[in-house]
C-alpha cells in the first residue's frame, strides 16, 4: 500500500510548544526533524504546525526520503472518556461552533493551553484532522503567519 499525505497527517505525531523569550510559541513535530512553525498564541502556533507538516510531508514524498512514523505509546491510546455536566458539554460545543473547529479540536487547545499553565515547555500527541496549505520549502520547513 502506497502511504499518502493523508495517512501521514492521521498519524499521533508528538508536537511540541515552547514558549519563546520575547514572547510567541515555537512549535515542532518531534519525530519529522526540520518540521517547526511558530505563532503568537498556542492555538495559533498549532495551526501553523499543521501547514508545515503538510509542507515537510509533501516534499518528503516527492523526493521520495523515508518518512518517520510516530512511536506508538501502547499504553497511551489518545482517547479518554470524561463525564462532564450537560451544560458544561453545551458550553464547550457552543463555543467550538463559534470558533470554526471541532469539539475535539477545541478541547485538545484547551487541554493543551492547561497543561501549558502547569508545564510551559509541552510536548503532546496529536493528530491532524483538517486538510491544510502547503508549507513555502525552504532550508527548513517553516510557516509563518500570513
Amino acid at each position: 500500500m502506497e502511504k499518502t499525505i493523508d495517512y501521514y497527517m492521521n498519524l499521533p505525531y508528538t508536537i511540541e510548544l515552547i514558549p519563546e523569550p520575547e514572547g510567541g510559541w515555537c512549535v515542532a513535530v518531534k519525530e519529522l526533524p526540520g518540521c517547526l512553525s511558530e505563532g503568537d498564541t498556542v492555538e495559533e502556533a498549532v495551526e501553523m504546525i499543521h501547514d508545515a507538516m503538510r509542507g515537510w510531508l509533501e516534499i518528503s514524498l516527492e523526493e521520495e526520503h523515508d518518512i518517520p512514523e510516530p512511536n506508538l505509546d501502547e499504553e497511551f491510546s489518545g482517547k479518554f472518556v470524561v463525564r462532564l455536566p450537560r451544560s458544561l458539554h453545551r458550553q464547550l460545543v457552543e463555543t467550538a461552533e463559534r470558533e470554526g473547529v471541532s469539539l475535539n479540536q477545541f478541547v485538545n487547545v484547551a487541554l493543551a493551553r492547561a497543561v501549558e499553565r502547569t508545564n510551559p515547555s509541552v510536548s503532546y500527541p496529536v493528530k491532524i484532522e483538517q486538510p491544510l496549505a502547503v508549507a513555502e520549502k525552504k532550508g527548513k520547513f517553516v510557516a509563518r503567519k500570513k
